[in-house]
């Protein structure tokens, strides 16, 4: 079956705009036209779009994505470099989720702070507190955060 730029952004769910700026930064090789020039997808592209908007999403630039795809187009001589490509973008998601969650973290601490601080009326409840008083969940991310220059 053939989609046309909006049929296929909608099972996408993307903008039509991002999949003609894929085909201008020269990421749809496999992409066909009309007589009238109307950019045309099949159904074996939702894969090959897929993985471009997942290395997309996963921080990849556009310039990586486009020497991957043309990798892709060379076959199977170029499988290690993909390989390698794809797992130094894995490092770099696994590396932001660590420090998405130190984030989160941080901001769970702070929610118990504020959450004491409006029962006591007071931040200076927390300044009297032993590590015991703060739930061990927080002891850490409490600790880290000492000395750091951050509102209370």
């Amino acid at each position: 079956m053939l989609y046309t730029v909006g049929e296929m952004a909608k099972k996408l769910n993307v903008a039509p705009s991002t999949l003609r700026y894929y085909d201008k930064e020269g990421l749809l090789p496999f992409l066909e036209r009309s007589g009238g020039g109307i950019r045309m997808f099949r159904d074996e592209n939702f894969e090959y779009l897929s993985t471009i908007e997942c290395l997309k999403k996963a921080g990849m630039s556009i310039k990586d994505i486009k020497t991957f795809i043309d990798w892709c187009v060379e076959g199977d001589s170029t499988i290690e470099q993909r390989l390698t490509l794809i797992d130094q973008q894995r490092e770099a998601v696994l590396k932001q989720m660590e420090q998405m969650k130190e984030t989160l973290n941080m901001l769970e601490y702070k929610h118990w702070y504020y959450e004491t601080a409006k029962a006591a009326g007071t931040c200076a409840v927390h300044a009297a507190m032993k590590d015991d008083d703060v739930p061990k969940e927080f002891r850490d991310t409490r600790e880290k955060s000492k000395g750091l220059p951050c509102v209370e």
